[in-house]
Order: structure tokens, then C-alpha cells, then sequence
């Protein structure tokens, strides 16, 4: 990543704000506040700039501050048709979503929310405005290095300004419900499946794109079982478990192929095809890797090397 010479004058405020000593962090809308820790007691919370800075519809990328809250930004591109993969929750800004890096429910058509982001802006920990990435869409030079920032909680530096790639808003889509259906049949079949969601009995799907494709997909959730038209997902339980799509697809089950804790008296929807299982029950605690461990000291060490952005939040402690 490098330092940037011309910068947005709101980006040099914020950097002044936050400055080049003492602890200090960013506060989003709180939607995930639990995720990581609360800050260590004493730390300087700012508040990230907002507002939509570029807009290119023909390229599908938008730049953004991160301040903005996600239903702004998705409320500006509506008009032209287009949103991005970010999770969109009631308050939740586009930095706090990248921030501690937990994808939307459409994981599974829109992919993670980390490849949404092309460039990052961010105050260093030395008081300074850096670039990482680039700001083309088909860019296969080096590493994609601002995705370090992606689920680091702001512990290496603070978003001020993002470029994401946007998706169009498709033709058709719906929710749909069915009871006691394999939702793997549901994954291997329907094309347009952006999201399949299971709680141990029905399954929820939602159909998104061309009208045609999710009429095909439609006539073949019937094939598969009775279906009903619905809302929207089901509510989903507080806690996020990580887990292989074999083992959300067995979870609850409490057998050798669900992951350990998964009994089948905990309440839970699960992502399928996606490895996200959200619980009634905080995932039991899984001693992380020496080697991962090493990694995320030394990045945070030469990112943070006083450790004052975000102390106390932990990216690895997601419960």
C-alpha cells in the first residue's frame, strides 16, 4: 500500500482528527459491535466521514465514504439500477460492513463481501492517508492488499474511503419457502439461487435475475416439493459459527459430519453452500493455528506497531 499525493481534502480532515499518537478507533453504526471486543477503555472514538463520492454506472463501480450507512448508498444506485453485495442492516455504514467483514445472506450469488472492494483509503496509524488496490475492475497486478482490511475490525488502519464494485438489481426475485426438502437438491439444481437458508426442517430460497431463469428455477422448486411464496428469510438466531458446507449442511444433527458443539438442541439457520450457520449458541471456542496467529501479529505489528488503532478488538474473536 501507498501513501497517496492528492487526496479528497474531507479525507485529510479525518486523518487530522484522528492524528499520530494516542488510542484511538471508529465507531460505525454498532450493528456488530459485539463481534471482536469492545475497545479498551480510553480510546477516541470517531466517527468516519460520509457521503457518495463517484458514481460510474457504466464501469459498475462506486466510490464512497465510509461513514455513509449501506441503505444510502444502495438508495443512490437504486436509479440506475444497480446496489452492491454488501449486507444491508438498519444503521449499518459501508465501513463497519467491510470492517468486520461478514458477507449478506446472498453470500452464495453475490459472493463474499471482501471481493466487493477494489480500493481502500484509510488513515495509517501514523496520522497519514494510504491507497491499496486499484480503481479498475480488471486489475491482475500484485496483490489485492486493501483486502487485508476486510475483517480487521479497523486494528490496521481506519476506513475513510472505499471503491466497490456494484451489481445489477436483477429482473426478478423472490422468496420462496418449501418443507422437508434435501436443500442440497435446492443448491445442485436451481441456477438463480442466490440464497438457501435451513433450519433442520423447511428451506428458504431466494430466486434472483432474468425473469426467464427464475421462472425455469421456480417450476423446479415445485418438482422438489410443495412451495410457498414468502416475505422474505426467516429471522436469524444472534451467533455467527464458521463452519465447512458439509457440516452446515449436518448441523444440529449432533453426527461426525456436524462441527463440535452442534447439538440438536440448539436453534439455528443455516447457509447452504456457504459455511455460515447462524445459532442460538455462541460457537465453542476453536484454538486458532500457531501459523495464523504469527501472521495476524506481524501484520498488526507492521501496520499498528503502537497498537493504538482499536485496541482491545480482536479480529480473530468473532464471538
Amino acid at each position: 500500500m501507498t501513501t497517496v499525493g492528492t487526496i479528497d481534502p474531507v479525507l485529510t480532515d479525518f486523518a487530522t482528527e484522528v492524528g499520530p499518537e494516542g488510542p484511538v478507533g471508529v465507531r460505525g453504526g454498532g450493528t456488530r459491535r459485539h463481534v471482536g471486543g469492545e475497545v479498551a477503555p480510553g480510546t477516541r472514538e470517531l466517527r468516519a466521514p460520509a457521503g457518495v463520492v463517484a458514481f460510474e454506472p457504466a464501469e459498475m463501480t462506486v466510490r464512497v465514504r465510509a461513514g455513509t450507512t449501506v441503505a444510502e448508498l444502495h438508495e443512490a444506485l437504486a436509479a440506475s439500477g444497480q446496489r452492491t453485495a454488501l449486507p444491508e442492516r438498519p444503521g449499518g455504514t459501508v465501513g463497519g460492513a467491510l470492517m468486520v467483514g461478514e458477507s449478506a445472506i446472498t453470500r452464495l450469488g453475490l459472493g463474499p463481501v471482501r471481493d466487493a472492494l477494489l480500493q481502500a483509503r484509510y488513515v495509517c496509524a501514523d496520522g497519514r492517508v494510504a491507497t491499496g488496490g486499484a480503481g479498475t475492475v480488471k486489475n491482475v497486478s500484485g496483490f489485492d492488499l486493501c483486502r487485508l482490511l476486510v475483517g480487521s475490525l479497523g486494528t490496521l488502519g481506519l476506513l475513510g474511503e472505499a471503491l466497490l464494485r456494484t451489481v445489477p438489481i436483477p429482473e426478478s426475485e423472490a422468496w420462496f419457502r418449501l418443507e422437508a426438502v434435501d436443500p442440497r437438491q435446492v443448491w445442485q439444481r436451481c441456477r438463480t439461487a442466490n440464497s438457501i437458508l435451513w433450519d433442520g426442517g423447511a428451506t428458504w430460497v431466494l430466486l434472483s435475475g432474468y425473469a426467464a431463469d427464475t421462472a425455469a428455477d421456480r417450476a423446479i422448486l415445485g418438482e422438489l416439493g410443495e412451495v410457498a411464496d414468502v416475505e422474505g428469510p426467516p429471522a436469524l438466531p444472534p451467533h455467527r459459527w464458521s463452519c465447512t458446507p458439509a457440516e452446515a449442511a449436518a448441523f444440529g444433527s449432533g453426527n461426525g459430519a456436524a462441527p463440535n458443539g452442534a447439538t440438536a438442541g440448539i436453534d439455528f439457520v443455516a447457509e447452504i453452500g456457504v459455511g455460515v450457520v447462524h445459532a442460538s449458541e455462541p460457537q465453542p471456542h476453536r484454538p486458532v493455528a500457531p501459523g495464523v496467529a504469527e501472521l495476524n501479529r506481524r501484520m498488526k505489528e507492521r501496520f499498528d506497531p503502537t497498537g493504538r488503532l482499536n485496541p482491545g478488538r480482536d479480529p480473530l474473536r468473532r464471538n
